[in-house]
């Protein structure tokens, strides 16, 4: 069966693994609602500007108002929010046929909020994925779907981005024909919710005494959307946009510069010596 979706995006990736399922499915995008601003939201790449031609776009920061009567015109089948940084009114939840899914990067009910990475910074070994009914309050509805798995071996902000692009696709495909077939999904687990705030400038810095693994997923969290990782060296902060473990053995203080590049450093940590790439 052919679906026609309209897909709330403000964020590219988002938009493609939307893109992307309705394609490889045979469902039609009849509409992508973007904002006007997505740079605020931590896109790294000009939402409207990376979208096909074929693709017609609604952009308003006026969910009732504006985007409401044309999407109900649209007559959906499914609605589908992916890094939609905005509450979505009951007015526009109302409109499908079957209903409205949201593509979460987290084991829902862990990770809710802005920054669902921030479970990795903390200290959680799994990348996780969840596709749930869309509720009135952010990442709360009945969930569909549910994915995770071990961080990947490329532990960097695209190595994670490419991890969540795998285990969304899949969620999508199991989520969407449950919806379609009425199942209410699964409520969520209030006491084991928790919550994913933004990161703090202090929590952008990079403490380089740390052990390596754990300097590695903080960068890596950080860098998901956009590089935010900062450390200091050489008397000035600097962007850190990769890391990579080095094999070697040292007897260096944590925190001691190994080697200069022209691109960064080779820093001994509190056990492995890291490579540090800056941007």
């Amino acid at each position: 069966m052919s679906l026609r979706i309209v897909g709330l995006n403000a964020f590219l990736p988002g938009f493609r693994l939307v893109h992307e399922f309705a394609e490889r499915n045979g469902h039609e995008l009849a509409l992508v609602v973007t904002l006007p601003d997505t740079s605020r939201y931590g896109a790294s790449d000009p939402m409207v500007a990376g979208l096909p031609d074929s693709v017609d776009v609604l952009i308003t920061r006026k969910l009732r108002a504006v985007a409401a009567p044309v999407i109900a015109a649209l007559r959906p089948d499914v609605i589908i929010s992916a890094a939609f940084p905005r509450l979505i009114p009951g007015e526009i939840l109302e409109i499908p046929k079957y209903g409205a899914i949201n593509c979460h990067p987290s084991p829902l009910p862990a990770g809710r909020g802005p920054t669902p990475q921030r479970l990795i910074y903390e200290g959680d070994e799994r990348v996780g994925a969840t596709v749930h009914r869309t509720a009135p309050e952010f990442d709360t509805g009945a969930i569909l779907a549910q994915r995770v798995a071990p961080l990947p071996d490329d532990l960097n902000g695209t190595g994670l981005m490419q991890s969540w692009r795998t285990l969304l696709s899949a969620c999508l495909d199991e989520a969407v024909p449950r919806l379609v077939a009425g199942e209410p999904g699964d409520a969520q687990d209030p006491a084991a919710a928790s919550e994913a705030p933004f990161f703090t400038d202090a929590e952008r810095l990079l403490d380089l005494t740390e052990p390596s693994r754990v300097i590695r997923r903080k960068a890596a969290a950080l860098n998901v959307t956009a590089p935010t990782a900062l450390c200091e060296l050489d008397g000035a902060t600097h962007r850190i946009i990769r890391t990579d473990p080095v094999d070697a053995t040292t007897s260096a203080k944590p925190g001691t510069v190994l080697e200069h590049h022209a691109d960064g450093w080779t820093v001994q940590t509190a056990d492995t010596p890291l490579r540090l790439t800056r941007g």
